[in-house]
């Protein structure tokens, strides 16, 4: 699952069972399902975690119909928000006109061009959130995004994502996943995990692990995640003569053995929001190399919680990388600021937060005349 959906399962158990200052939080999620399509990871898990699903079935990637169901979900279930996650369905959510009958609060995570779709859905984004109540972002650079796109600045709040602390797991675990890395056992290992999009900079990390390996550094990264972007990481590596030192380990739903594994963690992404492995990272007690885009630099400071790096600057990041390998102490020290520093970003105090700006956005006035 992402990190959006793994923050909003995270907040659903645990706004249901409310501590006393806070009010309780009824969530249900309305989910899109394509007919044939097997039920989603994040439907199986919001099962799981006993929240009330309602599925939106869909014919097509713009299928209209999906208003009608939409329309169908609020009468039942009387909602006093209505929060959308996502471009599309943003746009679906405006179309239906619901937002003239009930509170809409709209988070905006970020923009990927992964394909035509997602392309045509950001295109028609400025479009929809002329509407919503409020607008959610994740990160400082996301409200000047929107501040420019015409959202007004007064209706939009930063949240940045929440991380639970690291969960312990089994050495063997451990072990098992370290034996599928093809690297002898004193050599340090380096991960980057995420979506194998254009907007993570993969090939950026490739080019910097080329010069590490001119600089003679021993290390083996490992890619963890999938996405359309793999052919081309693929051709870079071989191209690279990298074979023998980036393994692509695909999707993995427990990435713990990953982060325990490893040395370091490496984000080289050209945008981010709040990025769920940067804060993964950091709980999980890992020092950090990574841009300075989005949220990052709001969460992780330079020097002390993580080395940050300019965007599109390979050479920059090997260096950073190359430091980081070469002195223990200075790993431990970035760890260790790294996990004190994430602590401010519990699911705890994401759920306070949360319901805050729910309280203002019930508190508003509703403009039913956007345009």
């Amino acid at each position: 699952m992402t990190g959006p959906a793994k923050n909003l399962i995270e907040f659903a158990q645990r706004a249901r069972d409310s501590a006393a200052d806070l009010p309780a939080v009824e969530l249900s999620i309305g989910a899109y399902r394509r007919g044939g399509e097997a039920e989603s990871a994040f439907i199986q898990a919001a099962r799981s975690a006993g929240i009330a699903v309602d599925i939106i079935p869909e014919r097509g990637r713009f299928d209209r119909s999906v208003t009608t169901e939409m329309r169908r979900i609020a009468a039942a279930r009387e909602p006093d928000i209505i929060q959308t996650h996502n471009v599309k369905s943003h746009f679906f959510l405006r179309l239906s006109g619901l937002w003239h009958e009930r509170a809409w609060l709209a988070f905006h995570h970020g923009y990927t061009a992964e394909d035509f779709k997602m392309r045509c859905y950001n295109a028609v984004n400025r479009w929809s959130l002329r509407v919503p109540r409020h607008v959610v972002t994740v990160c400082g650079p996301f409200v000047e995004q929107l501040v420019r796109q015409g959202i007004e600045r007064e209706r939009i709040s930063v949240l940045h994502n929440s991380v639970k602390p690291f969960q312990p797991l089994d050495d063997e675990k451990i072990r098992r996943v370290r034996s599928s890395i093809p690297a002898p056992e004193a050599t340090p290992i380096l991960i980057s995990i995420g979506r194998l999009s254009h907007e993570k900079g993969h090939l950026d990390l490739l080019d910097a692990l080329a010069l590490l390996r001119e600089w003679n550094c021993a290390f083996h990264t490992v890619f963890v995640g999938e996405g359309v972007e793999r052919p081309k990481i693929e051709a870079a590596r071989d191209r690279l003569g990298l074979q023998q030192h980036v393994t692509l380990a695909g999707l993995q739903h427990d990435v713990r053995p990953y982060f325990r594994m490893a040395q370091a963690a490496v984000i080289a992404s050209h945008s981010e929001g709040s990025p769920n492995a940067l804060l993964e990272a950091m709980s999980a007690g890992l020092p950090i190399i990574a841009t300075s885009v989005g949220g990052i630099p709001e969460i992780a400071k330079d020097g002390e919680s993580a080395l940050l790096v300019d965007p599109h600057n390979p050479e920059a990041l090997a260096q950073a990388i190359r430091r980081v390998l070469e002195s223990s102490d200075f790993r431990k020290s970035l760890a260790a600021c790294a996990q004190a520093t994430v602590i401010a970003y519990s699911p705890v105090s994401y759920h306070r937060a949360l319901v805050g700006i729910y309280q203002r956005v019930l508190a508003l006035p509703a403009e039913d005349q956007r345009s």
